[in-house]
């Protein structure tokens, strides 16, 4: 199978379904930026490896990739793909809390910073607001408020993975007063 069709030459695209859409309609736009996030965990989780809460970073891929099929899906197709689990937001929540747990109180802004590992892990929290951003224009549409809500609590994860990953590189918060 060729990688490269030229159907999409013109600024097209097919949905999984078959349905053709402007490359820049919302749902290519939202399916674009949950890919890119699952490219910015592959290199947290290329570099993270040993790391507590590593383990976690492959789940997190796999519940994105499930959120990306849905968003790059005609309305028929996305009924045939399974639901995101309530119970998948709710592991994020549990990881927080652990994380949170352990970390030092944060009392302002932080300057995300070293180790790098941790900065990578900042970038991925950017993306996935932004993937999250561009996936409210789906709202309307069935199962996309579940992926909605996934990223949100996905993009408070990555937060508090920065910091705590910064924590057990004994690289205190850098806080940022005006």
């Amino acid at each position: 199978m060729k990688v490269y069709t030229k159907t999409g030459d013109k600024g097209k695209t097919s949905l999984v379904g078959g349905t053709r859409v402007s490359k820049d309609d919302p749902k290519v736009n939202a399916y674009g930026n949950v890919d890119e996030l699952i490219s910015h965990i592959a290199l947290l989780r290329a570099d993270a490896q040993g790391a507590p809460y590593h383990e976690n970073l492959r789940r997190i891929q796999a519940n994105l990739m499930l959120i990306a099929a849905h968003f790059a899906s005609d309305a028929e197709q996305s009924q045939k793909i399974k639901c995101l689990e309530t119970s998948e937001i709710e592991f994020l929540e549990e990881q927080i809390d652990l994380m949170t747990a352990e970390l030092p109180a944060q009392n302002a802004f932080i300057l995300p910073g070293k180790p790098r590992v941790s900065a990578e892990c900042h970038i991925a929290r950017t993306v996935c607001r932004r993937a999250e951003r561009s996936s409210i224009a789906l709202i309307s549409e069935p199962r996309v408020e579940s992926a909605i809500k996934y990223l949100n609590r996905l993009s408070d994860y990555l937060y508090v993975y920065a910091r705590y990953l910064a924590m057990v590189n004994d690289v205190p918060d850098d806080f940022w007063y005006q």
